[in-house]
């Protein structure tokens, strides 16, 4: 382990500090950081851009998190112990290589800001209970491979931003018009033809965004040869950063040119 991450995890016991920043720094596995699971204060950690390939049982330690990044890393599975992050508000995982959510992630009472972006999930990827997720205000599943948005998006009834860019989406279900605190819907880049009348429900409060002239990501889709490589660092930086707070997470793709 580096003395710079051995620092951080002492600096951070001995001082108390409650937000742990390890973005950038190579790490391929979370076990080698020695101390790191110890730190049960903290209530933020930061782990993007890394080479991460799993998550490690242990994260259910650290019980205070409120915000965890893992944005661009190569996570392929998440551990049914994550659930146990019962104060958790923030979680990224954009930009890895999930196919699949563990058995239980609906379990999470805290959860405000969910970002899946720049995955391998379909509707079949979601565990039973995903949709329990009820304190939702954004939801972010663009990239992904979903063909069909299951009905119980309807349950979700505090969301404000819900992102389904890029995906293969042929209909949207007519339970969407019951998202009535909904200000953003971004559904570009998809096989829609027509839009449920249930969404003029939300007319009034909703900006849909489906001009693919003010997209942010390109038309062309993932490279087969390394579809987690970012394809620009300008992308990178808008591919779904986690948002400190909704009121800072305004909409890319309407004021991108």
């Amino acid at each position: 382990m580096s003395k710079s991450l051995k620092k951080l995890v002492e600096e951070s016991r001995e001082k108390n500090q409650p937000e742990v920043d390890m973005s950038d720094r190579g790490i391929s596995n979370m076990l080698d950081i020695n101390g790191l699971f110890s730190l049960s204060h903290i209530t933020q950690l930061v782990l993007s851009h890394n080479k991460l390939t799993t998550v490690p049982p242990n994260i259910a330690e650290l019980k205070n998190l409120e915000v965890l990044n893992f944005f661009n890393n190569q996570i392929e599975e998440l551990p049914t112990q994550i659930s146990s992050l019962q104060k958790l508000k923030h979680l990224n995982l954009g930009m890895n290589r999930l196919n699949t959510l563990p058995r239980g992630f609906g379990s999470l009472p805290a959860l405000e800001v969910l970002d899946l972006t720049y995955n391998n999930l379909s509707e079949n990827s979601l565990p039973g209970n995903f949709f329990y997720l009820t304190t939702l205000r954004a939801l972010y599943l663009s990239d992904n491979d979903f063909e069909i948005l299951p009905p119980d998006i309807g349950k979700l009834t505090k969301l404000q931003i819900l992102s389904l860019r890029d995906n293969d989406l042929i209909s949207l279900p007519k339970e969407i018009g019951e998202l009535t605190q909904l200000k953003e819907l971004h559904i570009q880049g998809n096989r829609l033809t027509v839009l449920p009348p249930e969404l003029a429900s939300t007319a009034d409060t909703c900006r849909q965004t489906q001009n693919p002239r003010r997209r942010i990501m390109t038309n062309q889709k993932r490279s087969a040869g390394n579809p987690w490589q970012p394809r620009t660092n300008e992308e990178l930086a808008q591919a779904g950063l986690l948002a400190s707070s909704l009121n800072s997470s305004v909409s890319l793709a309407l004021s991108h040119k």
